[in-house]
């Protein structure tokens, strides 16, 4: 549907936006698309940082006290990945009818529920795990909060500049896995405001005892939460792209729609998938040995990478093309998934710079591929079903740390390893660059980009 005048107050709804048109995208349209693009980033980040909390506490909770499984831990990363998918299928048909400036706002003040939630429910051991998996579940509106907020970006910018500008804001948004992953052995380790968020637990490993504050893991991004709400209701705006939930279903008669979420299944689905999961498969897998390496010191790395690549790549995908780099994304992902299956039985701790070291490929090539696929979607599709499929596509890949911590936590339970999936994912990897080369890519393609 084409961008229509709109009668609402202009506080929140511009009259027209018209980014392809020569001219147009200059001056201060220019700037208030860019200052969409960084407040809603902001957010973004915020909202990938409530989304993958859970993966950074877990490995804590069974030492302070909290009576949880193997299976359990996997059960409780999974949960964020299951709201996230499902969420983002509602938030994906939310921007032509909310806008941006409301969906911003109000998306990211949901975020409180989860943090605040989790921050009190860490300080008591004896609550139960349903009320753990509810939580977890309700982390998952930061997974959600994507597909409303990329497809809100995508209209402001004009083709040729929605590689780069989607690139910063997925990559950078990215960002907040590994922030949360990195800064929360740190902010655990001393009091905040002299004990006013609570006081400490007990964590126990061995013989070694020390207090933690596993509430600061959360509460630390409240205030943080309440300033990108505030800022998205005084700075945004929302552009008239106006389309009823029958009207936007129209993406998913267009074949294309499917083959971009399966790339995208495989470049998103993997990099949150192996985010979710990358703590607790350290933990599974090498924390047998003695001088186990302490997961959280390690996990941060791979989305740090992947984050990276995806803003970098952005760039390169609109100068060379989305799909050659989705090429690259698959190849790279088969390798280096093959590499890692090498080492994921390890019979001691000298696997284990091999095994992160292929993660790490992994991360970069998901990253890679990220970036590319979000290049491909506006060139294929115009721009109102362009920003319905990035929401669905979206959507479908965020089930990754969903599928991947059941499939691990059960291999793990039953086998005690892991190296089937890595070889099954190498296998969808290969069906994906097959598909890729077939519709875009080879010469005769159907729709290069």
């Amino acid at each position: 549907m084409a961008l229509q005048q709109h009668s609402r107050p202009s506080s929140t709804w511009l009259p027209d936006w018209t980014p392809e048109l020569a001219g147009f995208f200059a001056g201060d349209n220019r700037a208030l698309a860019w200052r969409t693009l960084w407040v809603t980033t902001f957010n973004l980040t915020l909202a990938f940082i409530t989304w993958f909390v859970v993966s950074a506490l877990v490995v804590r909770l069974p030492n302070v006290g909290f009576a949880l499984d193997t299976t359990q831990l996997f059960w409780l990363t999974a949960m964020p990945g299951l709201a996230g998918g499902s969420l983002r299928l509602v938030w994906t048909f939310l921007p032509p009818l909310v806008g941006t400036r409301h969906l911003i706002t109000f998306s990211t003040l949901l975020l409180l529920v989860p943090l605040l939630g989790w921050g009190f429910a860490v300080q008591n051991t004896a609550t139960p795990f349903w009320v753990l998996m509810i939580l977890a579940f309700l982390a998952g509106i930061g997974g959600g909060n994507f597909s409303g907020f990329m497809p809100s970006t995508s209209y402001f910018f004009p083709k040729k500049a929605q590689g780069t500008a989607l690139g910063l804001q997925a990559g950078i948004g990215n960002f907040g896995v590994s922030v949360v992953q990195f800064v929360t052995p740190w902010i655990i380790g001393f009091s905040l405001l002299g004990g006013l968020f609570g006081s400490p637990q007990t964590f126990t490993k061995g013989a070694v005892t020390h207090p933690i504050f596993l509430q600061n893991a959360t509460l630390i991004y409240v205030p943080l939460v309440l300033i990108g709400a505030l800022l998205a209701w005084v700075t945004l705006r929302s552009i008239p792209v106006r389309a009823n939930f029958k009207e936007q279903f129209d993406i998913f008669s267009n074949k294309h729609t499917w083959i971009m979420t399966s790339l995208y299944i495989m470049t998103f689905g993997s990099f949150a998938g192996f985010s979710g999961t990358f703590a607790l498969l350290i933990r599974d897998l090498f924390g047998k040995f003695d001088g186990a390496p302490d997961p959280l010191a390690y996990i941060f790395l791979g989305p740090l990478i992947g984050s990276a690549a995806r803003v970098l790549a952005g760039p390169l995908v609109d100068r060379f093309g989305g799909a050659k780099l989705t090429q690259v994304s698959g190849i790279g992902l088969l390798f280096s998934t093959i590499f890692v299956a090498l080492y994921s039985q390890p019979s001691s701790l000298e696997s284990f710079p091999m095994f992160l070291g292929g993660m790490l490929s992994i991360f970069l090539f998901t990253g890679i591929g990220n970036a590319s696929a979000f290049k491909q979607m506006p060139m294929i599709f115009p721009p109102r079903q362009a920003g319905g499929v990035i929401g669905f596509t979206g959507a479908i890949a965020a089930y990754g740390p969903f599928g991947f911590s059941l499939i691990f936590g059960a291999l793990i339970a039953a086998t005690g390893i892991t190296t089937v999936f890595f070889y099954g994912a190498a296998i969808f990897y290969l069906f994906n660059i097959g598909l890729n080369w077939f519709f875009y890519v080879r010469n005769g393609a159907e729709i290069p980009c």
